[in-house]
């Protein structure tokens, strides 16, 4: 049983690994929407997290900050501009941030599950956790390290750190939460329930 459940669970994660590399390299990841764009590719980082576990969160936000990371290559100004900025701080905003993401989304969910006696809330807060948590550890990262260079100085126009916040952040945030805790809570639910019928009863 265990092996069996062993490999499921690898199997599961290489899967939404596939997904995020899908939508990170096609427009179905990124809704860009001024300097900061919609991650949508974080909704499966949140559905394996939730479905299969903290560590499959832990290895789906690696491969979520990796593919960020490579957009900063020439694919994505904002990322680009940044790496040209200062490379190490780049990598640190885009991949440890993604990797703690996920793993926390999991364990959170898990502390969720427990108290949720409907067992169906615990996801769609579980979805809206994980974007929540993206936005805030990308943002901490971004804020501290990048906020007084003149790239992002003449991005704020003269505004506080606070209101720069909610400029960049705004309704971006507001759609990838929303989008997170919708389809990713939903899609959770609906594939906890199955891998349960299949899995002899066992919840993944």
């Amino acid at each position: 049983m265990n092996n069996r459940l062993r490999i499921l669970k690898i199997t599961q994660t290489a899967v939404l690994a596939g997904i995020i590399l899908l939508m990170a390299f096609t427009p179905l990841g990124y809704v860009h929407a001024g300097p900061v764009s919609i991650a949508l590719v974080t909704i499966p980082v949140v559905i394996g997290a939730m479905v299969v576990g903290p560590v499959c969160g832990l290895v789906l936000g690696l491969v979520f900050g990796l593919s960020s990371f490579a957009q900063c290559f020439g694919m994505d100004f904002f990322g680009t501009t940044l790496f040209g900025i200062h490379p190490f701080l780049t990598f640190v905003m885009c991949v440890p941030t993604r990797i703690l993401m996920g793993w926390l989304a999991g364990v959170l969910f898990r502390l969720f599950r427990k108290a949720d006696r409907t067992r169906t809330v615990c996801y769609f807060a579980g979805g809206l956790l994980g974007a929540l948590l993206n936005t805030v550890f990308f943002m901490a990262v971004f804020i501290s390290g990048f906020f007084h260079t003149e790239y992002v100085q003449n991005l704020a126009e003269g505004r506080g750190i606070l209101a720069f916040i909610a400029f960049l952040v705004g309704i971006n945030g507001l759609v990838e939460m929303a989008a997170c805790c919708i389809i990713g809570g939903g899609i959770s639910k609906i594939l906890s329930r199955l891998l349960k019928s299949t899995s002899d009863g066992v919840y993944l």
